[in-house]
């Protein structure tokens, strides 16, 4: 309640504390839209200048070029598509790094981020890396958050302008670790898209409308009760077979394979889900609970 006030009350007061956005696709745009909504002194840089020509009738300053962005004064806030377009824009900008916090919003590896702080810090800025786990139209939403990791005092420095965007969570000075949660959470969430997608795409081969099954997938399938119970299994190293055999779900992930085929459906998902059981089964795992599976992808397991 108190971060949502916080937000409310930041977007009523002017604020000339200046702020540089560097990028302005979807992302970029609905930062600058709160960021401007919040009052703060605003400026802008876009390849295509045209998506700043909106920002601009609201208030938003729009730089001719990247090194004029940083010279504006401020946080940047980088929102690119990857660390390698931050380079490719900073090219022959880095004299004007000198002095600036650099707050990298855009997703990539935990490696790369590390690298691209390595890289900032050769000329002298300090750097934040940031992992928005909110789409577009969330951004000014202090319910959706935000990974942070890096320069400790950078971040503390700018958690008010960070918390008109979301909320945030800083998780250690690690560059890395902001990514590492990011990616994390967005290897679940693809996963699991994509496992909801493949569930539609066979009720509709078998004429059940999308309407009709997505309350039965929703009721049916207590996902964090089964994060919870396998989470604790793997932190405890033991898997025994009382509640669940990885023969017997190996066995049910086969049916499910064939459905997928009896009715025309593409099966490459499901067809690498059971290559994955039959290799737990190859390895002797028959007995145990399917969270063995774990010890196939993370050797440490």
């Amino acid at each position: 309640m108190a971060n949502t006030q916080a937000t409310a009350q930041a977007a009523t007061k002017p604020n000339p504390t200046p702020v540089t956005l560097i990028g302005l696709g979807p992302m970029g745009q609905a930062m600058a839209g709160v960021l401007l909504k919040a009052g703060y002194d605003l400026t802008v840089w876009n390849r295509t200048r045209s998506k700043a020509d909106a920002l601009a009738g609201r208030g938003a300053h729009v730089a001719a070029s990247p090194a004029e962005a940083l010279r504006a004064g401020g946080p940047v806030l980088l929102s690119l598509t990857e660390h390698a377009v931050m380079y490719r824009v900073l090219e022959g900008a880095e004299a004007d790094l000198d002095g600036r916090t650099l707050i990298n919003l855009g997703s990539d590896t935990p490696a790369a981020s590390r690298e691209a702080a390595a890289w900032a810090g050769r000329h002298g800025a300090r750097y934040v890396t940031g992992g928005v786990m909110s789409p577009a139209p969330g951004i000014g939403d202090a319910s959706m958050s935000a990974y942070y990791s890096g320069d400790r005092a950078a971040f503390e420095e700018n958690k008010a302008v960070l918390e008109v965007l979301t909320s945030t969570d800083f998780r250690g000075e690690d560059p890395g670790l902001a990514q590492v949660y990011y990616q994390i959470q967005l290897d679940l969430f693809w996963t699991t898209m994509t496992g909801f997608l493949h569930a539609l795409a066979l009720a509709r081969a078998e004429g059940i409308p999308e309407e009709t099954i997505t309350p039965y997938i929703i009721e049916g399938n207590d996902m964090p009760m089964f994060f919870e119970m396998t989470s604790q299994t793997v932190a405890e190293g033991r898997f025994p077979g009382d509640q669940d055999r990885l023969a017997m779900d190996t066995a049910s992930m086969e049916h499910v394979l064939q459905a997928t085929r009896d009715a025309g459906v593409d099966a490459a998902l499901p067809e690498a889900v059971l290559a994955l059981f039959r290799r737990g089964i190859d390895a002797g795992f028959g007995e145990s609970t399917f969270a063995r599976l774990i010890t196939l992808m993370d050797k440490r397991a």
